[in-house]
């Protein structure tokens, strides 16, 4: 088995899904150090953006004795101290030492079935990592959805809690369905109670972050028969496809949407005309290429060369018009100085 590994670990993934959850809690089975690492690094970065965020977080304390006699009863405790709060769901994450002692998380998990408990396995030694942690969290958080009539509104899914930009990006994806008349109605996970993941299975449309999520596209598919979108729109005419897409999927003439996003487009071009011609580098890498510098080059005659003047390259690139406004400032700013 390839076991390398070339992301953060699952855990944190699944942690940055799991805490976005308002009323709930979530249980790392595993040592101290799983649940203090990433307790600190999760509230450092929502620090780092201006929030006052405290994850409810707590550790079953595996040690040695745990690793010979095994951390089921453990975990027993842990759950027991965790209901006293009555939280919306709790979530109960492995981890490695948990996996690789053999205890039983589900049978146990099983045991409390009066308790709304979901289990996500994130034990991450055998491979995965960030991403597959964010995916793991997702589906098995699907299972408090409930089948519903379809609504009219859209779901947002797996949006990325820990980037800068997610509440921009979700201004962004929110002001561009609404040229079609749609509203979001669920954002799956951020900052929601478990109980609105009932509606799960009522939304006509799901939007992905992006296509790592495609396999959890696919899944909620399957179990709730809700169409997907496999990426929120990077780019001029990205964002306009993006447009013509949710309109056909959703039975929608897109073409006043469409062309009023093309006008609001125009205007964007027109308040950058000053970085015509620009030279510019990516730093390390002089050809960044993704399609969306293609696009501004032809748009703006830019060239990249590793002469020029070097600007940031976001990763994850910016999402819609907007995102692209507020990349296309920092660059004009980082030009003058």
């Amino acid at each position: 088995m390839n076991s390398s590994r070339n992301e953060g670990c699952t855990l944190t993934g699944a942690l940055s899904v799991t805490t976005a959850i308002t009323d709930g809690i979530t249980i790392i089975h595993g040592p101290d150090g799983c649940a203090h690492h990433n307790s600190s690094l999760l509230h450092a970065l929502q620090v780092d953006s201006d929030r006052l965020f405290a994850p409810d977080i707590l550790s079953t304390s595996l040690s040695e004795t745990e690793v010979i006699f095994g951390g089921e009863k453990a975990l027993e405790e842990t759950i027991r101290q965790a209901a006293v709060c009555e939280p919306g769901v709790l979530c109960v994450l492995t981890s490695c030492v948990s996996a690789a002692i053999g205890d039983d998380v589900q049978a146990v998990c099983r045991d409390f079935s009066h308790l709304p408990i979901v289990v996500v396995p994130t034990e991450g030694f055998l491979g995965g990592g960030f991403s597959q942690g964010v995916e793991h969290a997702l589906i098995a958080l699907s299972d408090l959805g409930e089948t519903g009539e379809q609504n009219g509104r859209v779901t947002l899914i797996g949006e990325k809690n820990l980037e800068y930009e997610v509440e921009a990006n979700y201004l962004e994806i929110s002001r561009l369905l609404s040229l079609l008349g749609i509203s979001i109605d669920l954002r799956f996970v951020r900052n929601i109670p478990a109980a609105a993941v009932r509606n799960l299975g009522s939304a006509s449309l799901n939007i992905l972050r992006d296509p790592s999520l495609i396999r959890v596209g696919n899944a909620l598919e399957s179990h709730f028969g809700t169409p997907f979108v496999p990426a929120f729109p990077v780019g001029l005419e990205g964002t306009r496809v993006f447009l013509e897409t949710v309109g056909r999927i959703l039975g929608i003439d897109s073409k006043w949407a469409v062309s009023a996003e093309q006008k609001n487009q125009n205007r964007l071009i027109e308040s950058f005309h000053n970085i015509r011609g620009m030279v510019l580098s990516s730093g390390t890498n002089t050809h960044p290429i993704p399609s969306l510098f293609e696009e501004l080059q032809q748009i703006f005659d830019l060239s990249f060369d590793s002469r020029g003047k070097t600007v940031p390259i976001p990763d994850p690139l910016p999402v819609g018009t907007s995102g692209l406004s507020r990349l296309l400032h920092r660059w004009r700013r980082i030009c003058r100085e």
